[in-house]
């Protein structure tokens, strides 16, 4: 029996690439698109690799068709919520309208099958008491999570229409690497927490602010879901099954999460605790918009994908994380 193959859209990025990674690992063959904007070289391993844009609908189309691809995953986007902000234009040129050619590729290739990378920020600042779930409404407050909003709008739309089957998988905070060391968080610039930590601990960022102190949490900083890549590629790989086993009908989205908060203390101390450094920590006054808790309930993705994080406690995502830096572990102007 011939392997299935997927396209994976954004393929060389961070969790791309380690999607990649778990498709290979699990029988499918592998097709990366990118256009290394932000995607690195060294970290594309499909089984046969596009160089290209994500609004060249015709060889976005063509890659589908030669390569037989039955399932598309996506990754492409840009992803920096504050840059969304000062620049919305981007975000919704890519992030939106990308999508529409990709979908239009889709028809075009006669894939009806889609997982699309979607982000907690759908959410917003939601006040819903205890873990964030999937029935809550979309309610983005910035550019970023507005683009993915809408794209979830016309997931849904196409469904109806089309007969597209597709899953949005709505993932809280991305860390740690690859344990064999092949692919890890590269950001430029770098925006998430445990990577900036990390540079603290090596030396290459004068110190690690954190950003307010008085939330109504135990050690009075906000607390995230942290959930490491693996358990990500894990979770596409497993949505992408659901496709293509035909379980999945129209629209559906799934939390990709832990169901447990740590706050950014905790994961300070997760960092001294595995680099075995002491670096510089700075108090500082709270962000604009940053909810105190944002924290996943995971029961849908157990119930559909019979996912659940199996590497995300703290102490193994700050050790893939600390063991990926060390062979690039170079001082740097802060």
């Amino acid at each position: 029996m011939s392997k299935q193959t997927i396209l994976v859209v954004g393929g060389a990025g961070y969790i791309g690439s380690h999607t990649v990674l778990a498709l290979n690992a699990a029988g499918f063959d592998t097709v990366v698109y990118d256009n290394f904007s932000t995607g690195h070289r060294d970290a594309c391993f499909g089984t046969h690799q596009v160089e290209g844009h994500l609004h060249d609908t015709a060889k976005l189309q063509d890659a589908m068709m030669h390569y037989g691809v039955v399932c598309v995953v996506h990754f492409a986007a840009l992803i920096e919520a504050g840059q969304s902000v000062r620049t919305p234009l981007p975000f919704f040129q890519n992030n939106v309208a990308g999508t529409l050619n990709l979908l239009e590729a889709m028809q075009g290739a006669g894939v009806a099958r889609l997982v699309f990378s979607s982000t907690a920020a759908t959410y917003g600042n939601s006040t819903a008491e205890g873990t964030l779930h999937e029935a809550l409404p979309r309610a983005p407050i910035n550019p970023y999570g507005e683009s993915k909003a809408m794209v979830e709008t016309v997931l849904e739309a196409c469904a109806d229409a089309y007969g597209l089957q597709s899953i949005a998988l709505r993932y809280f905070n991305a860390c740690g690497a690859d344990p064999e060391g092949r692919t890890g968080e590269r950001h430029d610039p770098e925006t998430h927490l445990i990577p900036l930590v990390i540079e603290a601990a090596l030396g290459q960022r004068e110190c690690i602010k954190i950003f307010g102190t008085d939330y109504d949490t135990p050690d009075g900083t906000c607390i995230r879901d942290y959930i490491h890549v693996c358990d990500l590629a894990s979770g596409h790989v497993a949505a992408a099954k659901r496709l293509l086993s035909g379980a999945q009908t129209g629209f559906t989205p799934i939390n990709l999460g832990t169901g447990r908060g740590l706050s950014v203390r905790e994961v300070v101390d997760a960092v001294r605790r595995v680099s075995g450094v002491e670096f510089k920590v700075e108090l500082a006054e709270r962000r604009l918009g940053d909810p105190a808790i944002l924290v996943a309930d995971a029961a849908r993705a157990q119930t559909l994908l019979n996912w659940q994080a199996r590497r995300s406690s703290i102490e193994e995502i700050v050790r893939d994380a600390w063991a990926y830096t060390q062979p690039r572990a170079t001082a740097h102007e802060c």
